[in-house]
């Protein structure tokens, strides 16, 4: 033993037990060795066997595959073939039915085809036919327009005078000869018509009440005043009618006193008559003393309150939309537009909201004065309120007025041109068109029916005051009848019926209009004397 394990009989123990554990470790991968050789001896044979099995059974399903792939290939050859065949009979089946269509259709062609032509010789020969007979026709014409030219020569040669002037002189010679059997045949014409006026009004009114609302018409056409008593509705009508015919000849609107109980109602087409109307009514109402004289008196105050009115209604429109400069004149003008409609739009409502529209454009262009475009939109159909006065289109008055006032120039070039009488200058010009345009075209803004209606009562006042010795003209009952007066001194009792004849017919050949219009010619002498 050494020394070492000698002084340490640990250290020996030590080394024994690690020697120990390294003879187990190779005995046993020694061990495991021999089990891998024993094992790998012993199943070589098997999978040999195995293997040889395995190769045995691949070839027999081979072989079967085969078999069984070339019985497939030989079926779908065979389906491929068969359906080759259906194909080919099928498509000669179908150029058979091609075929036979085709000759069909074209059998059809040529029949229609021989049948127009039958019909386009036909339609040839009556053009023919027919240019033959306008030719001789023409000829015939022109043989005749040579004979009465002839004849038309012959008899101005043996009366020494043209045809017009003899046709002329002709027609004076009987009407002077016939005035009187003229005027009595009128009478009787008039006395029948007169006759059947009643259930022709009751047929016009039925059908009116059918195709219009009673609300627009009432709105737009009559204005009604209340009556603390049913007794005043005496005194208005007067002792025979006196007072009311006075009223409705002095201010031109229709009086309806009837059952309702309360109201009196006043019928125009025109907004501020009707207006002045009411105010003179209603004076005489308060005041108690109704009598012609006093009525005249009254609707002469009437209209002097109506133009302070006009003054107020134009104020308030400036200053609803901050407008300072115009003269009261040019704002008076503004008021009057509150008693003008177009196509049923208010024209001072319509005045106010284009000055709106167009101060909304400018502020969000470049260069375009709101003020100015405000301003001229105030104005723009001023020519309006006096269109009915003045003969021309309203932009050409409106501009003639307020060139007159000396309105700043650049208002004047924006309106004047909103509906193209002048040529386009300015951009405030075109933005007021625009602005125009919006308001009148905006739904629900305009009614073209009572504006055709009060053109054709007006187109009536003018045909009648277009005769010579008439001094007033009425539209009244609706358009229904038409109030004359003449000066007593210029027209007497014949002529007063045969200008109420000619107006008639005047209005039969200018005017379109439902039913009858009845036309009263009044001829009223009146002397006045003063005591002093």
């Amino acid at each position: 033993m050494p020394k070492s394990f000698s002084e340490n009989p640990s250290l020996f123990f030590k080394t024994f037990n690690i020697m120990d554990t390294t003879m187990v470790i190779i005995v046993a991968l020694g061990a495991l060795v021999v089990g891998f050789l024993i094992a790998y001896l012993i199943t070589k044979p098997k999978t040999k066997i195995l293997e040889e099995t395995a190769k045995r059974e691949a070839e027999r399903i081979r072989k079967i595959a085969e078999s069984e792939a070339s019985r497939i290939v030989s079926d779908g050859k065979k389906q491929v073939e068969l359906l080759r065949e259906n194909l080919k009979r099928e498509e000669l089946q179908t150029r058979e039915r091609i075929t036979k269509l085709q000759e069909q259709a074209d059998s059809r062609i040529a029949k229609k085809e021989d049948a127009l032509e039958q019909k386009e010789a036909r339609m040839e020969k009556a053009r023919e036919e027919y240019e033959v007979s306008v030719r001789k026709l023409d000829k015939k014409q022109e043989e005749l327009d040579k004979q009465l030219s002839k004849q038309n020569k012959v008899l101005e040669d043996l009366a020494k005078l043209p045809q017009e002037k003899a046709k002329e002189e002709l027609f004076e010679r009987i009407e002077k000869q016939c005035e009187s059997q003229l005027a009595d045949t009128m009478r009787k014409k008039v006395e029948v018509m007169e006759g059947a006026a009643d259930e022709e009004a009751s047929n016009i009114i039925v059908q009116s009440i059918q195709r219009y609302a009673s609300s627009v018409t009432s709105e737009s056409t009559v204005s009604v005043v209340k009556i603390d008593s049913d007794d005043i509705k005496g005194k208005i009508i007067g002792r025979e009618g006196r007072n009311i015919n006075a009223f409705e000849r002095i201010t031109g609107v229709d009086l309806i006193v009837d059952d309702t109980p309360g109201t009196i109602t006043i019928s125009c087409f025109d907004v501020f008559r009707r207006y002045v109307a009411k105010i003179a009514l209603e004076e005489l109402i308060k005041d108690g003393r109704i009598h012609p004289s006093r009525i005249e008196e009254s609707v002469k105050k009437a209209e002097a309150q109506a133009d302070t009115i006009l003054l107020d209604l134009g104020k308030k429109a400036s200053y609803e939309l901050g407008i300072t400069g115009f003269a009261d004149p040019i704002l008076k003008l503004v008021g009057r537009l509150r008693f003008r409609t177009s196509y049923g739009q208010n024209v001072l409502q319509h005045s106010i909201e284009v000055a709106y529209i167009a101060e909304a454009i400018a502020n969000d262009l470049p260069g375009a004065d709101p003020e100015i475009c405000k301003k001229a939109g105030l104005v723009h159909d001023i020519g309006k309120a006096v269109s009915h006065e003045v003969e021309g289109g309203h932009a050409v008055i409106g501009n003639d007025i307020l060139t007159k006032f000396q309105i700043d120039n650049r208002i004047i070039l924006a309106m004047r041109s909103h509906h193209e009488d002048y040529p386009y200058e300015t951009i405030e010009s075109r933005i007021l068109q625009a602005a125009d345009a919006i308001s009148a075209s905006r739904p629900g803004a305009r009614r073209e029916t009572m504006e055709k209606y009060i053109k054709r009562l007006k187109e009536l006042e003018a045909i009648a005051g277009s005769f010579t010795g008439v001094e007033k003209v009425f539209a009244i009952q609706a358009g229904r009848e038409i109030r004359v007066f003449v000066n007593a001194k210029e027209v007497n009792d014949l002529e007063s019926e045969k200008l109420s004849f000619d107006i008639a017919r005047k209005i039969e050949h200018d005017c379109s209009y439902p039913g009858e219009v009845k036309v009263a010619v009044i001829r009223e002498a009146r002397y006045e004397g003063v005591a002093k």
